[in-house]
């Protein structure tokens, strides 16, 4: 049975609402999710199911807007797609912790980067439907402005490979 982690968007950081990550667990294994594990307060979730993606991605969805009001947004992706984005960093010099990788839905508008403003040297790279920020001084004080990263959900590298890691165990 297949492993998908969901990130949910603006969970418990100030966006959407808050949701604890029990309550997040319960939900899961309520709409028959398996093996469910969450990690850190803010909106990972690991599970087993066997159902398509889409149908994975509708009924989280669904769960989530009945318990909240409205769903927070989730950005659902294999460990194979998890992996690649760890992995993929375009800058290897960048403290994993000073680096967020942003998962949007779909990829980007074609002239995503065009609207770019990065007034500290942030450093920023598209790969796919991800979105990598560096940020030279952190993020918390960071005034770039890239329109395309609203839809996702970031999470820095080391979490992104903590997930990994997770993922990895419950696949045997």
């Amino acid at each position: 049975m297949p492993v998908y982690v969901a990130l949910l968007r603006a969970v418990n950081v100030g966006g959407t609402g808050t949701l604890s990550m029990a309550d997040l667990k319960a939900l899961c294994e309520e709409i028959g999710f398996t093996d469910v594990k969450t990690y850190i307060q803010s909106g990972n979730v690991l599970f087993r199911c066997d159902k398509d993606k889409a149908a994975v991605q509708k009924n989280l969805e669904e769960a989530l807007t009945l318990k909240m009001g409205k769903s927070p947004g989730v950005i659902l992706r294999s460990r194979k797609e998890l992996e690649a984005a760890a992995e993929g960093s375009p800058f290897p010099h960048a403290k994993p912790n000073y680096l967020l990788v942003n998962f949007l839905p779909e990829h980007p508008p074609a002239d995503a980067l065009d609207k770019l403003v990065a007034p500290g040297g942030e450093e920023v790279h598209i790969a796919g439907k991800e979105i990598y920020v560096h940020y030279p001084d952190g993020s918390g004080r960071s005034k770039l402005k890239l329109p395309a990263l609203k839809v996702g959900t970031s999470r820095n590298l080391n979490t992104l490979r903590k997930l990994v890691e997770m993922a990895r165990e419950m696949e045997g």
